[in-house]
């Protein structure tokens, strides 16, 4: 992929590339922990299974991942702040690894509960340390590309846990997946710590071993260990409270943005789909696939969106991708939601019952091909460091309630009223996050995370003011690095 020059974005960013690779491959084992329970409950569920199980503790094997990721969201906050971004990680990769330990040689169901919680709490602070750490070593110029690897990662996961686990013993996926983070273990402590970081616990000469390594050997070093200073300098200087994600207004159209996108993936339907999937497509009366070639096919098409988007999120931009995403997302739930209304009202589909199938595949696509991969880019670009910690978290908490509740709403409705009806809700959500991505959402394409912070200031691109701001940046040395 070329940039404007008609150079690939991707010169001189090998180190940045090798980092990111290194500090995700968690992303992929925390991926087939969220995905573990569609394949892996039917066995424990089943006459043989190595570990009995009773339905209503097949449910909490599902709840308690949620649950064990929501109630460490303040404990995240603390860790990525204290002992940084990559130990965060790495203490992650550890609770991870010890999970599928205990998964693998679980002699009853308890273990299971107890450590279910445990993976979930590893996986809320690997998806908030891992994006802050991506967003502070990333060149603007494939920060997109960068940020998007671990929602890949984790796809990956998803696809590796929905292909393996029905057909081996449940301890040879678990060996695959705390092999993985073995890896990261082995690999990741040998990659630098986040410069932004390193400055903000005022270790400069530190940062700038970590920025050098990171970057181009021709790249100027200095000026941007500067303007990376005087950022975190700035920033430094702005309260970080928690009721300064609300009381700051720069501040608050980022939590807003961030809360409503999260809250937006999951009531375009995301965690129904994968967790119910199979009974949706029973409901519909489609026969076309067996229930483990669908979980693979469908995730399959999520990762394949996924690396597209990888790829060009950084040409196209975020807005773009947003909208058209949400558009399509919307139409597939609407298309599902008539279908589902025309069964309910007694009309003979046998010969179109093929509709289901390819509005779910389609969805996948589309949902991955933007609502399901920016909001994280996002969300490591629009807060300052002072409450980036605060505002990752609290958005992460606003993608586990949103998880949480669509799937209750899905099932009061769906056994309530009507199948329908939540897919028409999907839908109507669908297209209400298209029109506040066009209007509301800036675009962060090609910018500096210090760029981003004037615009959320309501400094446009372009104008004297920011140009203004531009040359303070380069002046704030010599001004103690205050912007007022």
């Amino acid at each position: 992929m070329a940039g404007r020059d008609g150079e690939s974005i991707f010169k001189g960013t090998s180190t940045q590339l090798l980092a990111v690779t290194a500090g995700t491959l968690a992303a992929i084992s925390d991926g087939m922990q969220y995905g573990w329970t569609a394949p892996v409950n039917p066995i424990l569920l089943s006459p043989d299974s190595p570990v009995k199980t009773t339905l209503h503790e097949a449910e909490w094997l599902e709840t308690l991942l949620m649950i064990g990721s929501f109630s460490t969201l303040l404990i995240t906050i603390f860790l990525v702040d204290r002992i940084g971004r990559k130990k965060s990680l790495l203490l992650s990769s550890f609770v991870t690894l010890v999970a599928w330990i205990v998964i693998a040689v679980a002699p009853s169901v308890e273990y299971l509960l107890v450590i279910r919680f445990f993976a979930g709490s590893a996986g809320n602070t690997c998806f908030v340390a891992a994006p802050m750490y991506i967003a502070e070593i990333a060149d603007q110029k494939i920060r997109g590309f960068l940020s998007s690897i671990i929602y890949w990662m984790m796809l990956l996961g998803i696809f590796l846990i929905y292909g393996i686990a029905p057909f081996v013993p449940i301890w040879a996926h678990c060996i695959i997946g705390g092999g993985l983070v073995f890896l990261q273990l082995i690999i990741f402590p040998f990659m630098p710590e986040s410069p932004y970081y390193l400055l903000y616990i005022n270790k400069l000469e530190e940062a700038k071993r970590s920025l050098r390594w990171l970057r181009h050997k021709d790249a100027n070093i200095e000026k941007e260990i500067e303007e990376i200073k005087c950022a975190v300098e700035r920033q430094k200087k702005e309260k970080g409270r928690p009721q300064d994600l609300v009381l700051v207004p720069s501040n608050r159209k980022g939590i807003t943005i961030m809360a409503i996108l999260n809250l937006a993936q999951h009531y375009s339907g995301i965690s129904v789909m994968l967790m119910n999937l199979h009974s949706i497509l029973e409901a519909a009366g489609s026969v076309y696939m067996s229930a483990s070639t669908t979980g693979i096919v469908f995730s399959l098409l999520m990762l394949v969106a996924a690396t597209t988007v990888s790829v060009t999120i950084d040409k196209y931009g975020r807005k773009v991708l947003l909208i058209t995403s949400s558009t399509l997302t919307g139409i597939c739930q609407l298309v599902l939601a008539i279908y589902f209304s025309c069964k309910a009202a007694g009309y003979n589909l046998d010969t179109i019952s093929w509709i289901p199938v390819v509005s779910v595949m389609l969805y996948a696509l589309f949902f991955k091909s933007g609502l399901g991969m920016v909001p994280i880019v996002l969300t490591a670009e629009l807060f300052p460091t002072k409450v980036k910690a605060l505002g990752m978290t609290a958005a992460d908490g606003f993608y586990v309630i949103g998880a949480i509740t669509s799937l209750i709403l899905y099932q009061q409705l769906s056994r309530n009223v009507g199948m329908q009806y939540p897919f028409y809700f999907f839908s109507a959500i669908c297209f209400i996050t298209a029109g506040f991505s066009h209007w509301f959402i800036p675009e962060t394409k090609g910018k500096t995370l210090e760029e981003i912070q004037f615009i959320l200031k309501g400094i446009k691109p372009g104008t004297e003011d920011i140009k203004e701001g531009k040359e303070q940046l380069v002046l704030l040395k010599d001004r103690n690095c205050d912007l007022g």
